[in-house]
């Protein structure tokens, strides 16, 4: 099979003919701090064309499988003389049942053994029979396999963190050969029977990790999280993760069914669940119906869904059983919002014009990341008075740190510094005091007054960091801006100029947003525009970061019950109101004043 030191081929040959075969879908995440990390949002399209930089391709599909068990060796874990040893006994193995594989080692030692298959197989599958090998070779690293939505390896060819590529041990023919002719279903198969031990081991110890010992009301309620309208933390993670608790779940078949009974107890339709599947949204659930042909599975998931809408019309009624996601949901505020007045014409005008002023004062701002954050903060102030149609603004730090992104306590440093400017855009009118926070007005500067006043009016709304751009980053979130109020077709200088970052800034802003089809290149000077068909709540699920939106309102309003209760204890005693320099941790808490529509208003500030 592979020979140790064959002649090096080119490595653009080498990753245009093997990085397409053996990844689990067309896309390929690269790394820009020098082989370290490779984070979702540097992902994009897997294109013939060699990296320049470290790059790794996803190792499962938006299905949730795999066509390729990516063995990844690790020299520095025992050094290479270990993966050496491991990498010839496991290749000894797999030969002995029979199976083709490919291997190729990276310049500081490490190794790579790759087994494609014919019939892909599922997450669950492919990470048991990693894990299970994991036990016999001390060297693997199993964590590639351990991850549905970000599970990845560098392919023959890549370019490695240290200098070099990844380079093949046997001939490119040879290794192109086994990519074509992969291993039939019967040699894995042989394979996990003679793993079924160590499988089942593997199995039996992820029971006994933290993640998996679920108890308490989360457990107990396999449709939404108390109270919140939204799926609870375990079955978001079958869905996604393809993770669940086997002390509950006996099968797969079960672990489906308790997802889509929970989908349903959300309010969601059969076809929001089909659209996550396909989107890769949820590849967990996706790979649950992986033993289905692919014109089969349809058919069967619709089977399970009709279960699981029965189920809840059983249990709490048919008005509840048929809810669509569609149904304005509590979390959003949107019927607290259709309960505010109007705002007077003033109001209005004077939030449009201030709007002008800050895009007018927003060069001071430009040239540092904390200069960033606070032009975030600005917009979410902004964001917040036309929410409420005024310019006084009492949002707490809290509600602030969730709509721009910012930690609340560095919300808090921020918002200091603006209200000590000299021509502020914000003036604090007075300091919070019990319940009730800081009380912040808009301010139109001087200096800035005509030049807003005869200024034309933004379009469109004024945004705060939309969810999806906490994964994809700030830049993007100001070119994306730039791009939306353009009424054509913008040019990177443009954009420079408009946004104030520096063109590098720009320019990778730009390859972010093009990878996840946000922005894309226009006529003939390769201007920029957006693309309007991409929905951004979408992304944002994709990425996850809906559930951390909501898992951080959930921990402001845990401290915000702190911060009552400790009041309340107070005032039983007859002690005075608190304000800053009693005896309350302020560091701790800076607060919180929201009031529970508020922060609800700062999650729909998010959407």
């Amino acid at each position: 099979m592979p020979r140790d030191h064959p002649a090096a081929d080119n490595p653009d040959t080498v990753w245009a003919a093997l990085a397409p075969e053996l990844a689990g879908q067309p896309r390929v995440r690269i790394s820009r701090d020098g082989g370290r990390s490779y984070p979702q949002r540097h992902e994009r399209d897997l294109s013939s064309a060699l990296p320049s930089q470290p790059a790794a391709v996803r190792i499962f599909g938006k299905d949730g499988t795999c066509r390729t068990i990516c063995l990844d060796f690790d020299s520095s874990v025992d050094g290479v003389d270990r993966v050496a040893a491991d990498v010839y006994r496991v290749t000894s193995w797999l030969h002995e049942h029979g199976a083709r594989w490919i291997e190729d080692h990276s310049p500081n030692g490490g190794r790579h053994v790759y087994i494609p298959l014919e019939r892909r197989v599922t997450f669950t599958e492919a990470r048991e029979f990693v894990e299970a090998l994991g036990s016999r070779y001390r060297s693997l690293d199993r964590s590639p396999h351990q991850n549905i939505s970000h599970g990845c390896i560098r392919t023959p060819g890549s370019p490695h963190k240290s200098g070099g590529h990844q380079e093949l041990a046997m001939s490119l023919t040879m290794a192109y050969d086994i990519v074509r002719r992969p291993n039939s279903p019967a040699v894995w198969e042989r394979m996990a029977a003679d793993l079924a031990p160590e499988m089942a081991a593997a199995r039996a110890l992820r029971l006994e990790e933290p993640e998996m010992s679920l108890t308490g009301p989360a457990a107990q309620l396999p449709d939404a999280a108390a109270g919140t309208g939204r799926m609870s933390r375990t079955m978001l993670a079958a869905a996604v993760d393809g993770l669940y608790d086997t002390s509950r779940y006996a099968t797969p078949s079960e672990a489906r069914q308790a997802v889509l009974t929970a989908a349903a107890g959300c309010g969601m339709s059969l076809t929001d669940v089909e659209r996550r599947m396909k989107q890769g949204i949820w590849p967990g659930l996706a790979q649950f119906y992986a033993r289905y042909r692919a014109h089969q599975r349809f058919t069967a998931l619709r089977r399970d869904w009709e279960k699981a809408v029965k189920f809840i019309s059983e249990s709490q009624g048919k008005e509840d059983a048929h809810k669509t996601n569609t149904s304005r949901l509590n979390t959003q505020g949107g019927q607290l919002l259709g309960g505010l007045p109007e705002s007077p014409h003033s109001e209005h005008r004077f939030i449009r014009t201030w709007r002008n002023a800050l895009f007018l004062a927003e060069e001071r701002y430009r040239g540092s990341r904390a200069g960033m954050a606070q032009r975030m903060i600005l917009r979410a102030l902004g964001a917040a008075a036309h929410m409420t149609g005024s310019r006084f603004i009492e949002f707490g730090v809290r509600s602030l740190a969730v709509a721009s992104g910012v930690e609340h306590t560095t919300v808090a440093a921020h918002l200091r510094a603006l209200r000590e400017e000299n021509d502020p855009l914000v003036v604090l009118v007075s300091q919070g005091r019990g319940t009730h926070g800081d009380l912040y007005c808009l301010n139109l500067p001087e200096s800035l007054q005509e030049a807003a006043e005869n200024r034309a009016w933004e379009r469109g709304k004024l945004h705060s960091l939309r969810p999806v751009f906490r994964e994809l980053g700030m830049p993007a979130a100001f070119v994306y801006e730039a791009l939306e109020h353009s009424p054509g077709p913008v040019s990177t200088s443009d954009l420079v100029r408009h946004t104030g970052l520096s063109r590098t800034a720009v320019t990778d802003a730009l390859e972010i947003l093009a990878a996840w089809n946000l922005a894309e290149r226009s006529g003939r000077d390769l201007s920029w525009r957006l693309v309007p068909a991409t929905s951004l709540r979408q992304l944002a699920e994709l990425f996850g970061v809906l559930d951390e939106v909501a898992e951080q309102l959930d921990r402001y309003r845990q401290q915000r019950a702190q911060w009552r209760q400790w009041l309340s204890e107070r005032l039983s005693t007859g002690a005075i109101l608190p304000s800053p320099g009693d005896d309350y941790p302020w560091e701790t808490f800076e607060g919180p004043p929201d009031d529970w529509t508020l922060a609800d208003m700062a999650f729909k500030m998010t959407a």
